[in-house]
């Protein structure tokens, strides 16, 4: 059902349109979905004055609310993907967001180009599982490909040289989470920043789990309202929190 509603909206507005409409309407409503209720957790965390990460910003729903939540962040937005970023730009303006930028790029462990893909389900786009083609990823890869920047955050100057700490790091990649925050090493062991992530039951997870460990992370979890350690045996999830031990 979901899916022939979307499939109706992209046919009517266009599919550009429909990611700007999608995209407003998520913002505001985002506060009132229980199913965000970790993001906003996460949100409360972030110190004023810092830099915070939008990796995997898609159509600028989480950018707006880091960008107008938190007294004088300046947040760093990372999305690939040609029609979410402009959807993007049209959320940026529409809120005159002044202390964002956006860096048109798929970020990894390696530098170069990547291969992405903008699923195709039922013949609707599905740009919110957009994601990078890697032999790691087996769901979700017959769709529209795309080729796109690829990027290492440890060798961006601009986060490296940063006039304020990057105190915070939102990162939902479908998957890719781990050679992101791999190629952010330096960068993690250098700021300490909250880091807030949705990651699959799968390998993906426990390669990221096992990173964190290593940089003397420890894992959170979100339960009414209170943070908990994470705990595999009785907790089910996708979204974490890591903090600095």
């Amino acid at each position: 059902m979901k899916n022939t509603v979307k499939y109706i909206l992209h046919k009517l507005l266009g599919f550009k349109n429909y990611l700007f409409v999608f995209s407003l309407f998520k913002i505001y409503t985002l506060k009132s979905d229980k199913n965000e209720k970790d993001f906003f957790q996460f949100l409360s965390l972030i110190p004023e004055n810092t830099v915070v990460l939008d990796i995997g910003a898609n159509i600028g729903i989480m950018t707006v609310h880091l960008a107008r939540a938190v007294k004088g962040v300046t947040v760093y937005s990372f999305e690939p993907m040609p029609n979410n970023i402009t959807a993007f730009k049209r959320i940026v303006n529409y809120f005159k967001l002044s202390n964002v930028s956006l860096f048109e790029t798929a970020l990894g462990n390696t530098e170069g180009e990547a291969e992405m893909v903008m699923p195709v389900i039922s013949s609707v786009r599905m740009q919110g599982l957009s994601h990078v083609v890697h032999s790691s990823i087996t769901e979700h890869n017959e769709g529209e490909h795309f080729k796109v920047p690829l990027k290492v955050l440890d060798k961006m100057d601009e986060l490296m040289n940063a006039e304020k700490r990057i105190s915070a790091i939102k990162i939902d990649v479908e998957n890719f989470e781990f050679f992101v925050l791999d190629g952010a090493r330096n960068l993690i062991l250098k700021n300490k920043p909250i880091v807030y992530a949705e990651l699959w039951e799968n390998e993906n997870r426990q390669k990221c789990f096992d990173l964190f460990q290593k940089l003397n992370y420890k894992i959170f979890i979100v339960i009414e309202n209170e943070m908990l350690k994470f705990d595999s045996a009785k907790h089910k999830t996708q979204n974490f929190i890591f903090l600095p031990a």
